[in-house]
């Protein structure tokens, strides 16, 4: 008997509390499009996901994105089940709609049952600094120790790189690698021919790794750095836009990342990001998986999925906590780990 599913579409802008810099530019908006899934037979039961493309780089940044998201939606609505492989190339509307589906049948945002679900545990994160100035940064740093944190990422590239390397001195000098783990992302602000130069100087400073240092699509180039680098990179831009199997295995045969930085909204939803993993896994890549800017609804999913691996390593989910008019869901930080606040 096929399930009866209804499907609503919300539309939702929300506004950051502080502009968002990266090397791509300054976010003071994010738009999302919520999808509600409800039982035909029971109305009263729902379950909501996050649909949220990023612009300019989401391979689902399209004009037509809500027109996509509708006829996924109806498909359900028919068929009564979704078929994520078919939409696959959609990875934002894949997310969602896996999101929506797994509240639906679980009844309650504890998706899974996890530790963390159940409220017992924390996925220890990373603390996100962003783009500014040499005394901004510095501030959000020291905020972020202060409140307990012992892992830290930094987006560089928007300013002065000698300003940058300031930084990270400073830094050292107060905190060793023992007592603060650093990690950056430079979201392919670096130039191929100046790459491995940074690259050598960053490593001064005993960081943990490097996110994407050169724009994604330079296979051949980030493949020499990964050789010769001193310092372990991470893709994450990189991996956007692969859907099939072999063509992920193909990127990782020929790059060899150190790390992946998985996103669920960027790299295939729930389904997708598993892929990703299963195939890392066989070649000993390591990986941790963050948020993209989600507000709670799309955070809360990441975070209890994410759950379901047991992670050991930091993980990049401090991202719900950005905007003035969020949506309210049971997740806290307690010094540097996202707590689900299980009824």
């Amino acid at each position: 008997m096929i399930k009866r599913y209804i499907i609503d579409v919300i539309p939702k802008v929300f506004h950051f509390k502080k502009p968002a810099g990266t090397s791509r530019g300054v976010y003071t908006e994010r738009r999302s499009w919520f999808v509600r899934i409800q039982d035909g037979s029971s109305p009263c039961r729902e379950g909501w996901g996050e649909c949220a493309p990023l612009p300019g780089l989401s391979c689902d940044d399209v004009p037509e994105y809500e027109n996509l998201l509708l006829a996924a939606c109806r498909e359900v609505e028919e068929n009564g089940v979704f078929d994520a492989e078919k939409w696959k190339r959609c990875p934002s509307i894949v997310f969602g709609l896996e999101t929506a589906i797994q509240h639906l049948e679980r009844g309650h945002y504890g998706l899974w049952d996890t530790p963390f679900s159940r409220g017992e545990q924390g996925i220890r994160i990373n603390g996100l600094i962003w783009m500014g100035d040499y005394e901004s940064m510095y501030r959000q740093i020291r905020d972020k120790v202060d409140a307990g944190y012992r892992c830290v990422k930094l987006k560089i590239g928007a300013i002065d790189f000698e300003q940058e390397l300031n930084l990270l001195r400073f830094v050292r000098q107060q905190f060793s690698a023992k007592d603060i783990e650093l990690r950056v992302d430079a979201n392919g602000a670096f130039s191929s021919d100046e790459a491995l130069e940074k690259l050598k100087r960053l490593s001064d400073f005993d960081l943990h790794s490097i996110e994407q240092p050169i724009k994604s699509g330079q296979w051949d180039v980030m493949r020499q750095l990964t050789d010769v680098s001193p310092l372990d990179i991470a893709l994450d831009e990189e991996l956007i836009g692969w859907h099939h199997r072999k063509d992920k295995e193909q990127l990782l045969e020929v790059i060899k990342p150190k790390y992946l930085i998985l996103k669920p909204s960027l790299h295939g939803g729930f389904s997708g990001c598993k892929e990703w993993i299963d195939i890392a896994e066989q070649r000993k890549i390591g990986w941790w998986i963050t948020s993209a800017l989600e507000s709670n609804v799309g955070l809360n999913a990441i975070a209890q999925w994410c759950a379901t691996w047991n992670p050991i390593v930091p993980q990049g989910l401090g991202t719900g906590l950005l905007f003035t008019d969020n949506v309210p869901m049971p997740l806290e930080i307690r010094k540097d780990a996202l707590w689900y606040v299980a009824d």
